[in-house]
């Protein structure tokens, strides 16, 4: 009788000890896996990890991931193709990131000075705003070229005048120069990179539209920015 009891005792003993390894088990690997989610979700980054403070970290390995130097702006008055500059790599990068997050195709062109420059990628769109906050306004250093002249044609970035000693220019704007004699004055003042090779005729025309006082037109451009092949 005794010895019954006694194997009772073990065998409950035992099943008493399986259940709680178990649970043991079953706590460790759960743990496991919230300490594998926890990690995996603080190591976790968004492909477009940009911020103001890794700009030329962000863009030289961009570039070196995204060659494409050639994009076309498609508006209602026609096409304009666009070469980008390889030798100012940081504003190419830029340029590439931007239209292939299709940024510009809620901006429009909003500035036209006749017989002097065109200029886009900035719009009253709330997406618009939201994208710049997104990534902190950052700005970029500028390249500039001996050889990257405000010619005809040139495209060029936008930058603020004022506080601005260090000439940083602004990712979301940019110019094309719409002047035979080309606008030379802002050599080494703005970034060139990259040039018009075609759609000068559309050009024309939008130079050619009425616009207000501070030269935004009086109907919004709307455009699209997209890779070209």
């Amino acid at each position: 009788m005794k010895f019954y009891f006694k194997l009772l005792f073990f065998i409950a003993l035992s099943s008493l000890y399986n259940c709680s390894n178990s649970e043991i088990k079953n706590d460790k690997k759960k743990t496991k896996t919230n300490i594998k989610q926890v990690v995996e979700k603080k190591v976790e980054k968004r492909w477009d990890s940009l911020n103001k403070t890794n700009v030329e970290a962000f863009f030289t390995e961009y570039g070196k991931q995204n060659k494409e130097n050639k994009v076309i702006i498609k508006t209602k008055f026609g096409n304009i193709k666009l070469r980008l500059y390889d030798d100012v790599p940081i504003h190419r990068a830029n340029f590439i990131f931007l239209t292939k997050l299709k940024y510009f195709n809620t901006t429009v062109i909003y500035r036209v000075a006749r017989n002097f420059v065109i200029q886009g990628g900035n719009s009253d769109e709330t997406y618009t705003h939201n994208q710049r906050r997104l990534y902190g306004n950052y700005l970029i250093k500028p390249e500039f070229k001996s050889n990257r002249k405000h010619k005809y044609g040139a495209l060029a970035a936008a930058r603020q005048w004022e506080k601005n000693p260090n000439k940083l220019s602004s990712p979301f704007e940019f110019y094309m120069v719409h002047n035979r004699n080309g606008a030379h004055h802002l050599n080494n003042e703005h970034t060139v990179f990259g040039e018009v090779f075609s759609g000068f005729d559309t050009l024309d025309k939008i130079s050619r539209v009425k616009v207000g006082i501070d030269e935004w037109p009086v109907e919004d451009i709307k455009m699209t920015i997209e890779i070209l092949d």
